[in-house]
């Protein structure tokens, strides 16, 4: 049997967050057995978290915006009492009058927004570090429900969804192997008419889209 030929890599830069080398060879399997939805699902979260993605059990708006909050106080070193949050999540990040229009150019034109103090004061907080990017929290969570109770036309359940400072920007429809991948890319089409602007609409800010099959898999932007 040949040995497989072994791999050396040169480091362009190192620093303490991360390492970028020269070449990284894509990891070939053969998985001859069948691979249902769920092991496909299953199968990415775990590539996911080994490129330390966090996962997070959660599949509610409650939960959503729970963790969002969390993760700016974290990235913009700040506590919000609840009025103030309450304010800037109604007025900066969710406001009712606002589509994905808006809040796609609120994360690329506009992502440091004004928060007011209970003291009157003011405070810059960011949505993303585009700066130092490694500040970024990358978390993944899959199943989440969108219901018809919070506004959405039927009940719904999205497959994997990628959140970056716990907002969903990335978005992952999977089909089982040996189904047309023209399916999953027909359901996110359900889902934007449907539901992803229900509830607080958070979902509106999904800047892409990825749809697999396990065999073909392709990505589009949400415009």
């Amino acid at each position: 049997m040949k040995e497989a030929p072994a791999f050396t890599y040169d480091p362009i830069t190192i620093s303490n967050e991360s390492t970028v080398v020269a070449e990284s060879p894509a990891i070939y399997s053969t998985d001859t057995a069948y691979q249902s939805e769920a092991d496909l699902e299953r199968e990415l979260i775990e590539t996911l978290q080994q490129q330390a993605y966090e996962y997070l059990p959660m599949t509610s708006e409650v939960q959503l915006i729970a963790n969002l909050r969390t993760q700016l106080e974290r990235l913009n070193t700040i506590e919000f009492s609840d009025k103030e949050w309450t304010a800037f999540f109604n007025t900066r990040i969710a406001s009712a009058n606002e589509g994905t229009v808006e809040k796609t150019y609120r994360i690329h034109e506009d992502h440091v927004q004004v928060l007011q103090r209970d003291d009157g004061t003011t405070k810059n907080i960011t949505l993303i570090d585009k700066v130092n990017i490694h500040n970024n929290k990358l978390q993944v969570i899959n199943q989440y429900e969108a219901p018809k109770t919070s506004g959405a036309r039927y009940d719904n359940r999205y497959d994997v969804t990628i959140l970056v400072n716990g907002l969903p920007l990335v978005h992952i429809e999977l089909k089982r192997r040996g189904v047309d991948i023209r399916e999953a890319f027909n359901q996110i089409g359900r889902y934007q008419r449907d539901s992803f602007w229900s509830g607080n609409g958070l979902f509106d800010y999904v800047q892409l889209f990825v749809i697999s099959n396990g065999t073909f898999t392709k990505y589009y932007s949400n415009t």
